[in-house]
Formats: structure tokens, sequence, C-alpha cells
């Protein structure tokens, strides 16, 4: 197995843990939290796909994120910006992350995870050893990044069938 496949195998685990986790739900349940301050299902696969977004945009030259030039905030209720994935996000900011349905959320991450798995599907082994990110020390690699992206992604969509599973019934 090459090691593109085998990215692409992890991240192609994805979208069957973000439909489980949003099949179904109205945008009450999406945006219900098991308490005041607490991050909701819909805001968990916001995030996820943020930062997947983000991340992988930057390691293609010259690309944009999705969540720019597509026309994906307004159904979040929010304003297209790039640096704002939910890192550092407070109450208030994850309160207003409010998807219209989760077809909303399927269809920017369907985008994201269609543009991440065209990225692997053309890596050869040896780029994953290009330094993406110098600003750590020791620098990160491409394939450093792309685990971090994976394991941040599998979390918080364990996350989210997590809330799920606490949904008021």
């Amino acid at each position: 197995m090459r090691v593109n496949d085998l990215l692409a195998e992890g991240f192609g685990r994805l979208p069957d843990l973000v439909r489980e986790a949003v099949d179904g739900l109205s945008a009450e349940q999406l945006h219900w939290a098991p308490k005041p301050g607490a991050n909701s299902i819909g805001w968990l696969v916001w995030h996820l796909t943020r930062v997947q977004d983000d991340h992988i945009t930057d390691l293609l030259d010259g690309a944009q994120q999705l969540w720019v030039t597509g026309d994906f905030a307004a159904k979040f209720g929010l304003k297209a910006q790039a640096g704002d994935s939910g890192y550092g996000h407070d109450a208030d900011q994850v309160d207003a992350v409010r998807p219209e349905s989760a077809e909303a959320l399927l269809e920017y991450f369907d985008a994201v995870h269609a543009r991440t798995r065209s990225f692997l599907a053309h890596l050869k082994d040896d780029d994953l050893d290009r330094i993406v990110d110098e600003r750590w020390d020791p620098p990160v690699s491409l394939g450093v990044r792309l685990v971090s992206i994976l394991d941040d992604d599998v979390q918080h969509a364990g996350q989210a069938a997590y809330v799920r599973g606490l949904l008021p019934r």
C-alpha cells in the first residue's frame, strides 16, 4: 500500500462518521448543546470541515478556501471569513454557528472532502517530507500536517456522535 492510499483510507472514513452524526437531524437538534457553552453537533461538524478546508487549501498553490469562494457561509448564519475555523471560539461564537440543515453541513463537508481526496490522489511518498510550516520546532512536514488534520477531524466526528447520543428524545 502506498502512503497516499493509506491517507485516502483514513480520510475516506470521515464521510460515514459525519453522516451518522447529522443524518435526519433538524436545525434545532444540530444547534442543541448538552450545556450552555458546550459544542453542538452543528458546530463540531462545521469546525472539522473548516479545519480541513483551511489546512488542505494551505497545501494547494494559489487555491482559496471553499468556505470563502462558495456560498456555504450564508447557510450557517456566518460571514465567509478565511481565518474563522472555530479555533479559540468562545461560547457566543460557538452559539452563532447555526447550520440551516444537515444537508448544508454535508454539502460543505462533501465539497471539502472531494478536494482532499483529489489532493491525496496525487501525492508521492517523497512529498510527505516537504516542510509546510516552519513556525513550529521542529518544523512541520506535509506528512505530519495530514495526520494532524485527520486526527483532529476524527476526534470532532466522534464528539459529534457522542453529542447526538445525548440529544433529548
